[in-house]
């Protein structure tokens, strides 16, 4: 398995598994039992999601051992805050039936964050989890936590395919030592993904797919990818992306697809911000 090391030492698989948009408990739970089969070690849930409980039973039931997984969940924003961080953290390891987790992020950068990464500091100290880390934080406000925090986040998990490749945005967390990881790596088929001719192209120059061609575009980047699917041929096709690699050619036609624009919500809209801020989950 190639992995990246996080800038505390802890080794992280390049590759993993997403569940987000899979609330049906049994197709989760077969999906993530299907990717740990296939050869996933990177578990990629969310409070929000709603499925943990459903990853944690996929992960029991497949019995692989804990020592070679790398499970990541996240905290949802009404959970933001030193004391309610503290007890959602705990419910997600029940959820999970785990001890302790790899990566937990603060999912969205909005509410008490700073008092939600306060209570992660503290679990990271005290070994409840390997690595704390954030996701869809902009580079203003991921310098701003680590600028006033003692920790520096080990990951940004944030929007990042062929039509939005964030090239400033990764060179500034490489520069801070934080790992760029992609959600929404096939930008859920938006702007006709799947149909794209260079993309088209490029797979069948190498004999893949186009989403294997986007899973290898990124990791060729070194940045972690959590492609999603619930089809066992897909999950297996996937993580099957190490037995070629894309040249420079490949690698220029692909930087050209580039928008430099997000296909989903900006995080510099307020109005986004007041919808997130005051959404309720039930969780």
């Amino acid at each position: 398995m190639q992995t990246v090391t996080l800038n505390n030492g802890v080794k992280m698989p390049i590759i993993g598994f997403g569940v987000y948009q899979i609330p049906d408990a049994e197709q989760c739970e077969n999906a993530v039992y299907e990717a740990l089969m296939a050869g996933y070690r990177l578990i990629d849930t969310a409070a929000g999601y709603l499925n943990e409980e459903a990853v944690g039973r996929a992960i029991k039931r497949s019995g692989v051992p804990r020592e070679e997984l790398f499970v990541t969940t996240k905290l949802w924003i009404q959970d933001a805050g030193y004391e309610s961080a503290k007890l959602a953290f705990a419910k997600s390891l029940q959820k999970l039936q785990l001890d302790y987790l790899d990566l937990y992020l603060i999912h969205q950068p909005f509410g008490d964050y700073y008092g939600a990464w306060r209570a992660m500091e503290e679990f990271y100290r005290e070994g409840k989890i390997r690595a704390i880390g954030v996701s869809n934080f902009l580079p203003d406000r991921l310098m701003d936590l680590i600028v006033h925090n003692e920790i520096v986040p080990a990951v940004n998990q944030v929007e990042t395919h062929p039509f939005y490749q964030q090239h400033e945005s990764g060179a500034f967390m490489k520069e801070q030592g934080v790992q760029h990881q992609s959600w929404a790596p096939f930008a859920e088929g938006l702007g006709g993904m799947f149909d794209n001719e260079t993309l088209a192209s490029i797979a069948a120059k190498h004999g893949k797919s186009v989403a294997q061609v986007v899973l290898r575009w990124l990791v060729q980047r070194e940045v972690v990818v959590i492609p999603k699917s619930v089809r066992k041929e897909r999950i297996v096709e996937n993580f099957d992306i190490f037995d070629f690699e894309l040249d420079a050619d490949d690698l220029q036609r692909i930087t050209a697809l580039d928008t430099r624009e997000t296909l989903f919500l900006s995080y510099h809209d307020p109005k986004f911000a007041k919808m997130l801020g005051t959404l309720r989950v039930e969780l």
